[in-house]
C-alpha cells in the first residue's frame, strides 16, 4: 500500500510569456486553460489527414502507401489517441469555442474524430446523454455492475454487448427517455460514418480499412476497457454513490497525457468540473474520500487497472493502494476490500405501481 503524497498532476499555472499565437487562440475559445486542446487539434490534422490522404492517391508507390499507413497507425494509437480522445471528453462536457466560433466545435466530432473511430456525434449522445445522467446504474447501457469485474470472461461478454448492441442500446434508451434530438444525433453519426466507409471501400478499401475502420474496431475496445477499470469497484450498498463506484488515480503519467483523465470520482461528483481544477479538488475534499471508503490508486492508470484485474493480481493492485485515512493494517485487508468491490452486482426489480385498473 502507499500513504498519499504530494500530487504531481497538472494544475494551471498562467504563462509569464505568451506568443502571437498563444493571444490570437486564446481569442477563439472560451476558457484560456485549453489552450493545449487548440494546439493539439493543429498537430493532429497537420499529421494525420496528409497520411490519409496519401493512402487514398491512386498510383502512389507501395513503399510510400506502407510508410504513411505505419505512420498513420503509429500517430494514432500511440501519440494522440489517449490525447484526443480525453480531449473529446472534456469538450464534450465544456464547449472548446466561443459562441461567435461556435461552427469550429462541430470540428472535433466530425472532422478529426473519425479518424480516431469516433462515430461523430456518438461519444456526445453515449457519454453526456446516458453515461453521467445514469452514472453506472442499470438504466446506463455501459454498465458494469452485472459483471465480474475481475473476469476476462465477463469482460468479454461486456465488450460483445458493446461493439454488437451498444448503439442499438443507447438510441432506444434516448427514445425511451424522450430525448430526441440526441436520438438524432447518435444515429445520423452513426449512419453517416458507416455510409462513408461503405463508399470510400469502394474507392480504395486498404486506405479505408486503414484510416477508418481499423481506428474503429481499436476504439471500441479501448473505451470500454476505460469504462470497466473506471467503473470496476462499486459498492453493492451503495452502487450509485459516485465515491464508491468509481476509482481515482493520481501521479500518473497518463494524467499529464491526458487531461487528469484519472480523477474519475470527482469527474463524476462534478462533471462539468475543468481539468486543471481536479488535483486541489481532491486534496480540498479529502475527507468525502476517506468517508465513502473510495479507492485510490498512485503511480498507475485505468490500463493497468484493467489489466491487473483480468490476471487477478490483485497484489498489484495493492500495492498502488492509498490507504488514505489509515482505513488498513496490511496489504491483504485491501485485498479482501477490493475483491468485495467486484463481485457482480444484481439489483431486485423494481415492481411495476399499481394501478387503479388493475386492481
Amino acid at each position: 500500500m502507499k500513504h498519499l503524497s504530494q500530487l504531481t498532476d497538472p494544475v494551471f499555472v498562467k504563462p509569464i510569456k505568451e506568443t502571437a499565437l498563444d493571444r490570437l487562440f486564446k481569442g477563439w475559445i472560451r476558457d484560456e486553460r485549453d489552450l493545449p486542446f487548440v494546439y493539439l487539434t493543429f498537430k493532429i490534422t497537420l499529421t494525420l489527414w496528409p497520411l490519409a490522404i496519401i493512402m487514398y492517391l491512386p498510383g502512389v508507390n507501395n513503399w510510400l502507401w506502407w510508410g504513411a499507413a505505419i505512420a498513420y497507425q503509429f500517430l494514432n494509437n500511440l501519440t494522440f489517441k489517449g490525447p484526443f480522445g480525453l480531449m473529446l471528453h472534456c469538450t464534450s462536457h465544456r464547449v472548446l469555442f466561443e459562441k461567435k466560433y461556435q461552427f469550429w466545435n462541430h470540428y472535433l466530432p466530425w472532422a478529426i474524430g473519425p479518424l480516431f473511430g469516433q462515430t461523430p456525434e456518438s461519444y456526445y449522445a453515449h457519454h453526456i446523454g446516458m453515461h453521467h445522467p445514469e452514472n453506472n446504474m442499470p438504466e446506463d447501457d455501459s454498465s458494469t455492475m452485472r459483471y465480474q469485474r475481475d473476469s476476462s470472461r465477463d469482460f468479454a461478454l461486456y465488450l460483445w454487448n458493446f461493439v454488437t448492441l451498444g448503439v442499438y442500446d443507447t438510441a432506444r434508451y434516448h427514445l425511451r427517455k424522450k430525448r430526441n434530438k440526441l436520438f438524432v444525433r447518435l444515429v445520423r453519426g452513426e449512419l453517416v460514418f458507416i455510409a462513408a466507409c461503405v463508399g470510400l471501400s469502394f474507392i480504395n478499401f486498404p486506405a479505408t480499412f486503414v484510416v477508418f475502420i481499423l481506428p474503429f474496431l481499436i476504439s471500441r475496445v479501448i473505451m470500454m476497457v476505460g469504462n470497466w477499470a473506471q467503473h470496476a469497484f462499486i459498492s453493492t450498498e451503495e452502487p450509485e454513490n459516485s465515491y464508491k463506484n468509481s476509482i481515482t488515480c493520481i501521479n500518473t503519467k497518463y494524467n499529464h497525457k491526458c487531461w487528469n483523465d484519472g480523477y474519475h470520482i470527482s469527474h463524476h461528483v462534478k462533471p462539468s468540473m475543468h481539468w486543471t481544477e481536479h488535483p486541489v479538488y481532491f486534496r480540498q475534499t479529502l475527507d468525502e474520500y476517506i468517508t465513502n471508503d473510495a479507492i485510490v490508486f498512485d503511480g498507475i492508470h485505468f490500463l493497468h487497472v484493467w489489466a491487473y484485474l483480468m490476471a487477478k493480481r490483485y497484489d498489484l493492485l495493492a500495492k498502488n493502494f492509498v490507504n488514505i485515512g489509515d482505513r488498513f493494517q496490511t496489504d491483504a485487508e485491501i485485498i479482501s476490500f477490493l475483491k468485495q468491490r467486484t463481485r457482480k452486482i444484481v439489483l431486485a426489480p423494481v415492481p411495476a405501481p399499481v394501478t387503479a385498473a388493475s386492481c
